[in-house]
């Protein structure tokens, strides 16, 4: 039997042999059925039919019909249209249309209207007009782009110092704008333990490394509502303006104007309950625990929190009063004077033009009065820069050699013996290179070092300095000490001094120079009278100051001062 095949069955509609559909045959046409399309035929025109489009041929118009295109044909107007474009012609002007703009009318201002921009003229200022600079554009964000730059130019392991110097941002401020920015940025690192705290709480997770801004804006603005007392709307709102002026912190707006508003709200009580230590570096915290005690350490951290006062070094100490009187200030340490809070610049205070006074912290000026008479010896002052010791010791009628390798630092040196009509020689050389014809009678080597003594001036080191720097410094502290004890004379005074609270920068440092050295001697300081200062005198004979002292009038530096002879 055949094998069955699908397309044989009755009624399939492709029935039949294959070769049927070769064979070019095709059913007769039926009533309705559309002509084959290879015939070429077409089936007659019935009324309504669009004619065939190659015909040429257009049904004739009925009413109400658009012409052809191509006729260049326009119904006539009817009441209403709009003129035709290349016409030229315009409608009639009606009360209150605004005039064309190729006319080159205006209309008249009506009370209230806004000038026109290329009248050159501006609106009267009212009352609720803002008359700095944050008046127009995006002016009022330009003290804020300048912290931003501070902090960013920080950390990145530039001082405060340094970046106040070389920001171009900040440099190109004015007066209370200079002024704001300078002290958001003191204040973001003063309380960057808080400030963090704050934001942590409500940030999810970290920014990534290409929108470090983002966390700048963030601390600022905290700063700002938080300890600043700025109004809260005018951080928030200048934050998310700020966020949105880059382009890589953009994105991160929305996250800065909901931070930043619930910071605003309850930040000021979370601060205050925070712990004292919430702003000190772990490993500072933890070494000033050790040498100094909890309670000690507690009263830093409060110090550190508070700006510090201004103070000032009178070049002849018969004239102490008199400026006192005059700046309004007292007298503090052993015959520093001591401002209160001001807004005036230094370069307005009396007696500043002249020369009369440089400013020095009380405590920085303690090293040069350990030593005795200086009139006519020779003295080395090694890391002179920026100058306030060597400024001491020239008034003191030394004859100074002032020597450093920092040209900018000695620059300044250079900018106040001249303020000041005092004479010294200035050498650019690093310490450890420095190899004079003569020996001095006198040397005061203030080496560098981690200055965590001047955390309440400097907040930036807190965050800049590391337990591994300590060691490091301390190393080169030793081989400075050892190469200024060469250049001295026999029956010579070395002062050794630095603005560190660390004991392996201090103490330890001339605890070990007595053991290894037998030829040198550290000399008495009872006798001498350094006034608030002379709590400050060890048993062992050293000088060791603390921020806590003289808190009731802001606190001191932190400083280390021996008295070595050979």
């Amino acid at each position: 039997m055949a094998p069955f095949d699908k397309k044989s069955r009755p009624g399939n509609r492709r029935a039949g042999p294959r070769s049927d559909r070769r064979d070019g045959d095709r059913p007769p046409k039926r009533d309705g059925d559309r002509p084959h399309k290879r015939d070429g035929e077409r089936p007659p025109k019935r009324d309504g039919d669009r004619p065939y489009k190659r015909d040429g041929e257009r049904p004739p118009r009925r009413d109400g019909d658009r012409p052809f295109k191509r006729d260049g044909e326009r119904p006539p107007r009817r009441d209403g249209d709009r003129p035709f474009k290349r016409d030229g012609d315009r409608p009639p002007r009606r009360d209150g249309d605004r005039p064309y703009k190729r006319d080159g009318e205006r209309p008249p201002r009506r009370d209230g209207d806004r000038p026109f921009k290329r009248d050159g003229e501006r609106p009267p200022r009212r009352d609720d007009d803002r008359a700095s600079n944050e008046a127009n554009g995006q002016d009022h964000l330009a003290a804020r782009k300048a912290t931003r730059d501070l902090l960013g130019m920080v950390e990145k392991d530039m001082s405060l110092d340094d970046a106040l110097q070389f920001c171009n941002s900040f440099m190109d401020l004015q007066g209370p704008d200079r002024a704001f920015a300078r002290n958001v940025a003191s204040t973001v690192l003063r309380r960057r333990g808080a400030i963090d705290a704050l934001i942590d709480e409500h940030l999810e997770r970290p920014f990534p490394k290409r929108a470090r801004k983002a966390m700048h804006i963030l601390r600022a603005a905290t700063a700002q509502s938080v300890f600043l007392d700025t109004p809260a709307h005018a951080a928030v709102s200048t934050s998310v303006d700020l966020a949105k002026s880059y382009q890589e912190t953009h994105g991160f707006s929305g996250v800065i104007n909901a931070i930043t508003r619930k910071i605003a709200e309850k930040g000021k009580e979370k601060a205050a309950a925070l712990p004292e230590r919430i702003d000190t570096a772990g490993w500072l915290w933890r070494s000033w625990e050790r040498a100094y005690g909890v309670q000690a350490a507690r009263a830093f951290a409060k110090t550190h929190r508070v700006l510090a006062p201004l103070d000032l070094t009178v070049k002849d100490p018969a004239r102490l009063e008199e400026f006192a009187e005059r700046a309004d200030a007292q007298i503090v340490g052993a015959g520093s004077i001591r401002l209160g809070a001001s807004e005036t610049p230094v370069p307005q205070l009396p007696g500043y033009a002249n020369g009369d006074w440089w400013v020095q912290d009380a405590a920085a000026s303690l090293p040069v009065r350990l030593f005795e008479s200086l009139n006519g010896k020779r003295v080395f002052d090694l890391c002179a820069a920026p100058g306030g010791k060597t400024m001491q010791l020239a008034a003191q009628g030394a004859r100074v050699m002032a020597v450093d390798q920092s040209e900018h630092r000695m620059k300044r040196l250079e900018d106040n013996l001249r303020r000041t009509h005092l004479q010294a020689d200035i050498v650019g050389s690093h310490i450890l290179n420095f190899a004079p014809g003569e020996k001095a009678d006198a040397i005061l080597l203030d080496a560098p070092c981690t200055a965590t003594g001047t955390i309440r001036r400097h907040p930036d080191v807190m965050w800049a300095k590391t337990e591994e720097n300590v060691t490091s410094l301390a190393r080169l502290q030793t081989q400075m000490i050892d190469h200024a004890l060469s250049l001295l004379k026999p029956g010579g005074v070395l002062v050794y001094c630095v603005c560190s609270l660390q004991p392996e920068e201090g103490e330890r440092q001339i605890e070990s120079l007595l053991e290894r050295r037998s030829d040198v001697s550290l000399q008495a300081i009872d006798a001498i009278d350094l006034g608030d200062f002379n709590t400050a005198k060890s048993k062992k004979g050293w000088l060791r100051t603390t921020p806590a002292m003289l808190a009731g009038t802001g606190g001191a530096d932190g400083f280390f001062a021996a008295k070595l002879s050979v």
